[in-house]
């Protein structure tokens, strides 16, 4: 399991404040890198979206999380809104959303009703944050896991949805000295397939731009983290040890076409200014 995976991390981070939820307003979130706006991953507001999805969406540009597959982690209070209500919800705080997690156990017990949901909302991209196999795979547990998952993605891409990986728990595991997310690039299908690179996997030695250079055009969207390697803590983006002119030159190579911060607000905060500067 990644030292800082998306649960892990939440649990060693404090709640935003209150006075840290004006992210957005008054700023200019058009920012250089790939020329599209800063978006947000909602996992690490999920507390503020269980009490007020409306007010908290208007200060972010979001990809969302599926109050099915995360019910037990704060989105089980968007269950509430229908998939046309959210998709109002978001036209009237002018936010686009085209892009959610979903878990893979929710899409193995009724995908089709998944869909359904994404394209009430709009969306064009589901992600999961792992295919969930065994802490130490087979070779033939990749395969498997590989193997359905391919199978949901063409249902997916019948749908007109593209659906992708993230990079978490067993995509981060080994199969004899082998790392398993590289074995799934060869195993899973280009045409159906897409990833999403969580860039603070740095602290488990996954380097996201030698990701994106090694595998061109297989990724379309990548979660963004600063890394400070010296004190090995979660930092904004434009402090700590990350190079973020490589990584987003790199992006483009590796097909990347949009990125969602995911820390706390307060680090998205100082995230921005270094964002809407940055030339690549």
């Amino acid at each position: 399991m990644s030292e800082i995976s998306r649960r892990d991390f939440v649990k060693t981070t404090a709640t935003a404040a209150a006075t840290g939820l004006m992210l957005a307003t008054g700023l200019d979130l058009q920012a250089n890198p790939l020329g599209l706006p800063i978006g947000c991953q909602t996992w690490p507001v999920r507390d503020m979206i269980g009490k007020d999805f409306p007010g908290t969406i208007k200060t972010l540009t979001v990809e969302l999380c599926s109050p099915v597959g995360y019910d037990d982690s704060g989105f089980a209070a968007l269950a509430k809104y229908k998939g046309s209500e959210l998709k109002e919800i978001l036209n009237d705080a002018a936010i686009t959303c085209f892009s959610s997690h979903f878990t893979i156990e929710e899409l193995r017990k009724d995908q089709e009703d998944r869909i359904a949901w994404a394209k009430d909302i709009g969306l064009t991209q589901m992600l999961v944050p792992t295919l969930n196999g065994p802490k130490n795979p087979t070779l033939d547990d990749v395969k498997r896991s590989a193997d359905e998952y391919n199978k949901i993605c063409e249902k997916a891409a019948q749908a007109g949805i593209q659906q992708g990986l993230h990079n978490e728990d067993f995509e981060l595991s080994k199969v004899d000295g082998q790392r398993t997310y590289d074995l799934l690039f060869g195993l899973l299908d280009p045409k159906l397939v897409k990833f999403q690179f969580q860039v603070s996997t740095i602290s488990e030695g996954y380097d996201a731009a030698q990701y994106f250079m090694k595998y061109p055009g297989r990724f379309i969207s990548m979660h963004v983290q600063g890394w400070d390697s010296n004190t090995r803590e979660i930092v904004a983006v434009g402090q700590g040890t990350l190079d973020w002119k490589k990584i987003f030159t790199a992006a483009k190579t590796g097909g990347v076409k949009n990125y969602f911060v995911e820390m706390n607000l307060e680090k998205m905060r100082a995230s921005v200014p270094y964002l809407r500067k940055l030339q690549v």
